[in-house]
C-alpha cells in the first residue's frame, strides 16, 4: 500500500489505482501537451539573451496529451485539479471552467511564449502570476535556481499555487513530478504530497534536488532555532 507523502518511480496510471476516490484534495499536474518539445537543443537562438540548454528526453517525448484512462483516474482520486498546459488538449478535460490560471513569464523579446495558461476546477475568476522565467534571467536571481528538466516550473509559481487554492495539510498529488518543484514547494509550505515519475533518469535527478533541498531547509530550520 502506498503512503500519503511520498515520490514514486512509476506509471502514475498505475500509482493512481491503489488511491480511493476523493483522496487527494488537490492534484497539480504539469503532463505532456503534445507539442513535441524538442529536448536536445534544435531550437536554439530562440531568444538572443540565453543559449538554449540540452536535455535527455523524457519518457513519451511529449509526442501526446495523457489519454483518457489518466483523465478518469485522475478526476476519481482529487477533489481539485489545475492542469497545466490543457489548453492543447481542452477536448479531454471533461468539463468547462471559469478560472483559469495565466503564468507570466515576463519573457521579453523573443519566440518564446508570453504565459502557460492552466486549467483549474476551481469556480472563481482568471488568476495571474508573475514571475520571471527566461533561462538564465530568472525572478529570483539571489537564489536561482539549477534547472534540470526541459519543462521545468519554478518552485514560487507552486507555492503561491499552494497559497491560493489550498489549506495547510492539504494532500496534494502530482504525476508528473519532472524537476521536484512541485515536491520541493509542499515540503516548503507544510503539505503532504505524493509524486510520480515514470523516466528512472529523472526520477532519480529530480529526487536528488528535493533531498537537497530538503536538507538545506533543515539546516536553516537548525540555524534559526540557536
Amino acid at each position: 500500500m502506498m503512503l500519503d507523502y511520498g515520490y514514486y518511480n512509476m506509471n502514475c496510471k498505475e500509482g493512481m489505482k491503489e488511491f480511493p476516490d476523493n483522496y487527494f484534495n488537490l492534484a497539480i499536474v504539469d503532463p505532456p501537451y503534445g507539442i513535441r518539445v524538442d529536448t536536445r537543443g534544435r531550437k536554439k537562438g530562440r531568444s538572443k539573451l540565453t543559449i538554449a540548454k540540452d536535455y535527455l528526453p523524457f519518457e513519451g517525448e511529449d509526442l501526446e496529451p495523457p489519454d483518457a484512462e489518466y483523465f478518469d483516474e485522475l478526476f476519481r482520486v482529487s477533489k481539485n485539479q489545475i492542469i497545466f498546459g490543457a489548453n492543447h488538449f481542452i477536448s479531454r478535460i471533461p468539463y468547462d471552467s471559469p478560472c483559469w490560471i495565466v503564468w507570466d513569464k515576463d519573457n521579453g523579446n523573443n519566440d518564446f511564449a508570453d504565459c502557460e495558461l492552466a486549467w483549474t476546477s476551481f469556480k472563481c475568476s482568471v488568476r495571474r502570476y508573475r514571475y520571471r522565467w527566461q533561462g538564465m534571467i530568472q525572478q529570483n536571481m539571489r537564489d536561482k535556481e539549477y534547472r534540470i528538466h526541459p519543462t521545468q516550473k519554478p518552485v514560487a509559481l507552486y507555492e503561491w499555487i499552494l497559497n491560493e487554492f489550498t489549506k495547510a495539510g492539504d494532500t496534494i498529488l502530482d504525476t508528473h513530478v519532472g524537476s521536484a518543484s512541485s515536491l520541493i514547494a509542499c515540503r516548503n509550505t507544510g503539505h503532504k504530497f505524493v509524486g510520480f515519475e515514470l523516466s528512472e533518469y529523472y526520477f532519480g535527478l529530480s529526487k536528488e534536488r528535493y533531498m537537497q533541498e530538503a536538507a538545506q531547509m533543515n539546516l536553516l530550520d537548525f540555524v534559526g532555532s540557536t
